[in-house]
């Protein structure tokens, strides 16, 4: 895009103040308060006050000043045609852990692109190593006060940072982190923990020294690295055991106690897989600080048996009472095996508490990116259909909301849903991740 053209809009919100100004689609903005628009921070920045001159111009050249007074805060209703007006900045890392690294050819170009944008962060949540923020990008970040930033730690070993990260600027990268916090700035971040590089004396010494950060270091998880049967030529990581599990989770037990003494938090969250690999029991909800780390799988387990007790308690009170209009039902649901103990005990309550109900559970093997990956949101269409192929499915086939792409009604792999009901003879519905959906799905309620 050029600049000096401004952001072409794609779309104008309904009801929207861009709607009631009369701007519509193939408008450019140019800038705002005479200040041009480099990206997606300056727009929020100056978009925010409750005055603000907008500068536009229109397919034929003609150029509006609108002059807009408004809430503070409040939104123009303007989605433009790149959701970062700028470039969308890839990852120059050559990290050892990296997933992405460890996928197959031939898959969608999308799937192969690194991002490692701080404005990513900011806008949707992504983990960034802080390699590639500019002192621009810091200085912006700073002056605008954005926050919550996410960061990848991996280890706070300067040596040990490079190495892990491949790129000899790694570990001088952690000093912006210093300026963030001097500044006041909100951040999460996360650790992947690589079984003899990063862990044992090492996770110790990075906790430590994180927590200097608190409280503006709010959270830091730490996950288990992610090992495909792609990985030929690439660092030799060997996958955690049972023991090494437990060792993590007795190291990150410690700091929680010392955290929560001293600051009134857990700061350091050990995500699901921790507990699951260790035979261990999940943490209580309190334990989780708010779920901070949800996106990473950090409490998604307690989150939501905690909530699919709600939702029994009162359907158990439906029942009592006498209130409960169901007729008998027959239906399956398939997951990863790292939730399948989980919606197992789930759909065995059920059917316990309601005559009549049949709920057909199946542990998917990945078998496209093999066996030690075991998160629902890394399963294929064709896994699905190739191991529920002639099994009972009922009348419908029930699947957890994350083996989708957001927002479509497609597979990792490109199989559509409608491709997997013709080849499974069944109607396939979407869970969403809440525990009160799932009692609501095997109920068929909306």
């Amino acid at each position: 895009m050029n600049k000096s053209k401004g952001h072409l809009i794609k779309k104008i919100l309904p009801g929207s103040i861009a709607e009631e100004f009369e701007l519509a689609p193939g408008d450019r903005l140019i800038s705002i308060n005479g200040h041009e628009i480099e990206d997606i921070f300056d727009y929020q920045f100056y978009a925010e006050d409750t005055y603000i001159e907008i500068l536009i111009e229109k397919p034929d050249g003609e150029q509006w000043i609108l002059e807009v007074d408004k809430e503070e805060d409040e939104d123009l209703g303007i989605e433009f045609d790149n959701g970062l007006m700028d470039e969308y900045r890839s990852c120059h890392n050559k990290c050892i852990f990296c997933f992405i690294d460890q996928m197959p050819k031939g898959m969608r170009d999308t799937l192969y692109f690194k991002d490692d944008d701080s404005r990513l962060s900011f806008l949707q949540g992504n983990y960034v190593t802080l390699t590639n923020m500019s002192d621009h990008d810091l200085d912006r970040i700073i002056q605008y006060h954005l926050s919550p930033i996410n960061i990848s730690f991996q280890t706070m070993n300067p040596e040990l940072r490079c190495k892990m990260l491949n790129n000899r600027f790694a570990g001088e990268a952690l000093k912006k982190v210093d300026r963030l916090n001097e500044a006041g700035i909100e951040m999460n971040g996360q650790i992947v923990l690589c079984k003899g590089v990063n862990d044992g004396e090492e996770l110790a010494f990075s906790i430590r020294e994180m927590m200097r950060y608190i409280p503006n270091l709010q959270s830091v998880s730490v996950v288990p690295v992610g090992l495909s049967k792609y990985r030929d030529g690439l660092f030799p990581l060997e996958p955690f055991t049972r023991e090494d599990a437990r060792e993590v989770l007795s190291t990150i037990h410690h700091y929680q106690n010392e955290s929560y003494q001293k600051y009134g938090n857990h700061f350091i969250h050990a995500s699901d897989e921790w507990y699951i690999l260790a035979g261990e029991e999940l943490p209580q909800e309190e334990n989780y600080d708010g779920y901070l780390q949800l996106e990473n799988g950090v409490g998604m387990m307690r989150l939501l048996l905690n909530e699919f007790e709600e939702a029994v308690k009162e359907l158990q009170e439906k029942i009592s009472a006498g209130t409960l209009d169901f007729s008998s039902r027959e239906i399956s649901m398939a997951t990863a095996r790292l939730a399948y103990p989980f919606i197992r005990d789930m759909a065995a309550r059920m059917m316990e508490m309601v005559p009549g109900l049949m709920i057909h559970v199946y542990e998917i093997r990945n078998d496209f990116f093999g066996e030690m990956i075991t998160v629902s949101g890394l399963l294929t269409g064709q896994d699905l259909i190739a191991q529920l192929t002639g099994k009972e499915l009922g009348e419908a086939l029930y699947l957890p909301q994350n083996v989708l792409r957001s927002g479509e009604e497609v597979f990792l792999d490109d199989v559509t849903v409608t491709e997997m009901e013709k080849a499974l003879q069944v109607k396939v519905d979407i869970i969403k991740s809440s525990g009160r959906d799932f009692v609501n799905a095997v109920l068929d309620r909306a």
